[in-house]
């Protein structure tokens, strides 16, 4: 000990012989990941930063997970380029999506809601598998998904971002931010994109990717002040969206409503505000309340061919929160009150399926928490639905850490919702089947509200493997349906049928990760996910369609050392999907027929990016460049008005391979 005391007196003796002129500026940089996931957190949430987001073209929120080892991302359909997304292999609809912790991405929005978010605007996603917090809401049933936006006290002054790609796509994010006072800023961020010229790269006669332009606009307002201990957000945004696909041919001025050429258009506009309130005690940091409120009007017109599809949703939500502490920190619980209002009207060709629902809740939720190795959240909720009626929603996550860098976790919870079986499948609309609900015993659309549990164990580890950084990781999830609206695709290609579950249905997913610092600032990611979904049709049980039931990811990275500001940047991905159940079409001709599965394939993309200055970089970059393209996208592209047509069975790219280039610029 006193050799060390001696040492740095020492230290500091000759440090102190040095003019000021002769010391040099000493740096110390952590470097950022782009994805970490926590050991800390009670529940398996990995959280997306900022970083993770710019190595791809992450153009919106739908496209920002293409890296990402949880959530799976495929196209909806071979017509509007809409890409969805999966998690623990159920589709979006069974998660809860929450921007800033305030349900966003539901009911008229569960198609495209995705897209309506630019990336630039996002400052980090955090993803929780299997039943999230109560404090949301009931609906939760594979996960939950909230998306934090950039900050305006934060924020820079600036920021642009241009891209430009092969598909004829083009895009615009600025950003303007400004300090008010030491309490008060503004952002304002300006998006716009559009897609001017026709693809058909696969020579169907369809475009491959809508023609389309988007302008969103976001304007918001933060209020901090730590003496008061008060803070607030204020959110205005307006969006427009239109698309239009088809035939090459199809002009929507003369052949909408005809059938000279297949066409399709899909026009969105939707208005959104939201408050929220916080008040820290200040005598009591530990305990504060919370208000969130939430309007938005989202309208969209669209057809398909002959088929009209016209939903409008005007939705209100509310939510207070109590946080405070039982008799120690370690104890811990927030309570409050929930209501929901969603008014739709909603119109299938000529069927009004205009309806109003609303609902108020009530949540508690006791955190244990020893501060070293166990923690333990356990919630309940109690709502009353004019249409799903008095129920209970149960929750449970468990933390524990058995040694250094290692963690254990169990989830168990219960989801309800209602299915939006026409808003959440409106890719079915570009087909010729017809649309039939067998049960009319229920009171949404005749169908019972849809109820699961879920249950999940995961494990990671941290350790050091030939002196670099390594990480494994570990998680199963089981999702038993007790109650489910079935869309069934295996009983004839002329008819989608809608009907409450008459056996089982579960989804079992198990995921294995491996991560690896290979060389210095060479990292490498890889996951490998096995699906096991069934469900009981009425032709018998079956593999969910459309979902892999193996898949595997790589990904690359590496980035130059910083040299005067400047530095490289380099990404590189890998995503192979194994073969996939297809829908029934058998009793089609056999030129109109789909195989009973899909061929395994593998889709690369890759981004270089050079960083010039903390103001200025430029990136390039392709995705599909192995150019693996669908076999065969659209049945009967013949006869797009005959009873073969379907364009709703998308297993992989249609386009082929895109290339991009684009750049980002600052005032800090």
């Amino acid at each position: 000990m006193q050799k060390n005391i001696m040492l740095f007196v020492v230290f500091l003796l000759s440090v102190s012989v040095f003019s000021q002129e002769d010391l040099q500026e000493v740096k110390i940089t952590k470097k950022q990941k782009g994805i970490k996931k926590s050991y800390t957190l009670t529940g398996n949430t990995t959280i997306i930063t900022s970083k993770e987001l710019l190595k791809a073209a992450c153009c919106n929120l739908a496209e920002s997970f293409e890296t990402n080892p949880s959530i799976d991302v495929n196209f909806s359909d071979a017509l509007t380029g809409t890409k969805q997304i999966k998690m623990l292999g159920l589709t979006s609809p069974y998660l809860l999506i929450a921007e800033e912790n305030i349900p966003s991405v539901r009911g008229a929005s569960q198609a495209y809601g995705l897209s309506f978010t630019p990336g630039t605007w996002i400052e980090s996603v955090q993803i929780t598998k299997g039943a999230g917090s109560v404090i949301n809401g009931y609906e939760s049933i594979s996960g939950q998904i909230n998306t934090e936006l950039l900050k305006p006290l934060s924020d820079i002054p600036f920021f642009l971002n241009v891209y430009g790609s092969t598909d004829a796509r083009f895009e615009v994010n600025t950003h303007f931010n400004k300090k008010l006072s030491d309490k008060w800023a503004t952002s304002l961020f300006v998006h716009g994109n559009a897609r001017v010229a026709k693809n058909d790269m696969n020579d169907d006669g369809f475009l491959d990717n809508p023609l389309g332009k988007q302008i969103n606009v976001l304007n918001r307002y933060q209020y901090y002040n730590p003496e008061s201990g008060l803070v607030s957000f204020i959110n205005f945004r307006y969006m427009n969206d239109k698309k239009q696909t088809g035939e090459v041919d199809f002009d929507k001025d003369t052949d909408r409503g005809t059938k000279n050429h297949w066409g399709s258009e899909i026009n969105t506009e939707r208005f959104d505000v939201s408050t929220k309130i916080g008040y820290v005690f200040k005598d009591m940091p530990y305990q504060s309340i919370g208000f969130q409120n939430a309007f938005n009007s989202h309208n969209q017109n669209s057809y398909f061919g002959l088929n009209i599809y016209d939903i409008k949703q005007n939705s209100f939500y509310s939510n207070l929160m109590f946080n405070s502490i039982i008799n120690n920190t370690k104890h811990k619980f927030t309570t409050g009150l929930n209501f929901t209002y969603d008014q739709y009207q909603e119109f299938v060709n000529v069927n009004d399926y205009s309806r109003i629902d609303n609902s108020v809740g009530a949540f508690f939720e006791y955190t244990f928490d020893n501060t070293d190795n166990f923690s333990l959240i356990l919630g309940g909720r109690v709502d009353n639905h004019n249409r799903l009626g008095f129920f209970v929603t149960p929750r449970l996550h468990m933390r524990y850490n058995p040694w250094k860098n290692g963690v254990v976790r169990l989830s168990a919870g219960r989801g309800k919702r209602s299915a939006n079986i026409f808003a959440e499948n409106q890719q079915l609309f570009a087909s010729s089947r017809i649309f039939s609900i067998l049960d009319n015993t229920g009171k949404i659309y005749g169908l019972n509200p849809e109820i699961a549990w879920n249950y999940g164990v995961s494990f990671s580890q941290k350790f050091t493997l030939f002196t670099k950084n390594a990480e494994i990781g570990f998680d199963f999830y089981r999702t038993d349906f007790k109650s489910q609206a079935v869309v069934d695709l295996m009983q004839s290609p002329q008819e989608v049928l809608f009907y409450n579950l008459k056996g089982s249905s579960f989804a079992n997913s198990f995921q294995a990760e491996f991560n690896y610092e290979l060389i210095h600032n060479l990292n490498l990611r890889t996951a490998y996910k096995y699906y096991d979904i069934q469900t009981d049709y009425l032709r018998g049980t079956f593999q969910r369609p459309l979902q892999a039931k193996h898949r595997f990811l790589g990904n690359l990275e590496y980035e130059t050392s910083l040299n005067n500001d400047r530095q490289w940047k380099f990404d590189y991905t890998f995503n192979w999907s194994g073969k996939q159940q297809l829908p029934y079409t058998a009793s089609n001709p056999v030129a109109d027929q789909f195989p009973d599965f899909s061929p395994s394939y593998a889709v690369m993309n890759i981004q270089i990016t050079r960083v010039f200055s903390p103001v200025l970089e430029v990136y390039v970059g392709g995705e599909n460049i192995g150019n693996y393209k669908q076999e065969k996208a659209i049945l009967g592209a013949t006869d797009p008005f005959g009873p073969n047509f379907d364009a709703s069975v998308a297993y992989a790219p249609i386009f082929g391979q895109m290339y991009y280039a684009g750049l980002r610029f600052k005032i800090k």
